[in-house]
């Protein structure tokens, strides 16, 4: 039995249906040919419970003389009951309906037994696997013996996990590497920029205009690398922080974004149209991500906007979005694609690196949400921020 148990185990996917159906087919044959041997004999019995009254009959010569022992030969017909009729007829039909019963019933049963004894199991360890890794949780082991197709399917899906673990703790660490570099020369670039300053200070203290000019321009640019060094440690402390979700009153947060961005707006001469659709009195977020991805938002388009500056709020797909355009040019094709890269900007000024579309992307996917870049109709910038509700809130 072992060896039997051993050699199905070993059967590919097809061999082993052809193995079910075979099995099931001759057991829907026995149940036919049983039926059909349990019909008869029951009409036999049916038949021999009405007797006959019989007279006997002999074949004889010429010469009147016997021949052979003659046969029995019914003299009365025999009336069977309608009841024993009817059962009779049943008897008769049953094993031609019987059939395709039985066949049916055998291909759902193969069917059943194939897929438990063969499809349910590395079907649920693959699925479970796919969850795992759609969760970036790489933390485990897909097994399965059996050497079929579904095996060798298992055994590549383990084969791909291990390549993704191990991708994915090389990339941690170069992550990790980076984050330690930017830190380091963050860190290390800020005491010669400090005596550069003082230099440039000394210099510009002179009476030569030369000298004075030179400084100047030194001056310049040290500032533009003191302004580079504090975005590179913002970017560290970002990649860093994770919100901090509290119950907010959608009114005062609503007011407090208008006031915020209507003072931004006010600076460069340009309006404000504020719209707020949303329709529950609190919700859970972190407020400081929320302004300070508006007050980036609101400040870019404040620059490229001809007149207005439009902020919507409205709630979708358990979360909050944020929607920020202006009627100015809006984007064009590069930076349609690359705006919410680092260090991509439009603007040809130094003053600008092009990180404030990255820290709202940044801040947007802490908070489980996304940040979408799209030109608006008819004309305009459009940029969405979508922030996602917490998955265990604190009581509201």
């Amino acid at each position: 039995m072992d060896k039997i148990r051993k050699w199905a185990r070993g059967l590919s996917l097809r061999g082993s249906l052809v193995l079910h159906v075979i099995v099931f087919t001759v057991i829907a044959l026995g149940l036919c040919y049983g039926t059909e041997g349990v019909c008869s004999y029951a009409r036999e019995a049916v038949y021999e419970s009405y007797p006959q009254e019989w007279e006997r009959y002999y074949l004889t010569n010429e010469r009147a003389e016997r021949l052979g022992e003659g046969g029995n030969i019914g003299t009365t017909p025999t009336v069977i009951s309608e009841k024993d009729e009817r059962l009779l007829r049943v008897l008769e039909v049953l094993p031609v309906v019987a059939a395709p019963v039985y066949s049916g019933l055998c291909i759902l049963a193969a069917a059943f037994l194939f897929y438990r004894n063969r499809l349910r199991e590395p079907l649920g360890e693959l699925k479970r696997a796919s969850e795992k890794i759609s969760a970036s949780d790489l933390e485990f082991t897909l097994q399965y013996e059996r050497a079929d197709e579904l095996g060798e399917l298992c055994a590549s899906f383990e084969a791909m996990r291990s390549a993704l673990a191990d991708s994915f703790s090389r990339m941690w660490r170069q992550m990790e590497e980076r984050k330690r570099l930017n830190a380091a020369f963050a860190h290390d670039l800020r005491t010669p920029l400090t005596v550069l300053r003082g230099y440039d200070e000394l210099l510009q203290a002179k009476e030569d205009e030369e000298v004075r000019a030179t400084a100047a321009t030194m001056g310049k640019h040290i500032r533009r690398l003191e302004r580079y060094v504090e975005s590179m440690g913002q970017l560290q402390r970002l990649e860093d922080r994770q919100p901090e979700a509290r119950p907010l009153s959608l009114t005062e947060l609503s007011s407090a974004l208008h006031e915020s961005a209507d003072m931004l707006c006010r600076e460069r001469g340009k309006r404000l149209c504020l719209e707020n659709r949303t329709v529950s009195g609190r919700l859970c977020l972190d407020g400081a991500f929320l302004s300070q991805v508006v007050g980036n938002l609101v400040a870019n388009a404040v620059r490229y906007a001809a007149a207005c500056v439009t902020l919507v709020l409205r709630e979708q797909d358990e979360g909050l979005a944020l929607e920020v355009s202006d009627d100015g040019p809006g984007f064009d094709a590069r930076m349609l694609r690359e705006a919410r890269n680092p260090f991509v900007t439009g603007e040809g000024r130094e003053e600008h690196y092009g990180l404030g579309l990255y820290i709202c992307r940044l801040l947007c996917e802490h908070h489980g949400g996304w940040l979408k870049v799209e030109n608006g109709r008819p004309s305009g910038a459009k940029v969405t921020a979508f922030f996602g509700f917490p998955k265990n809130p604190p009581e509201i």
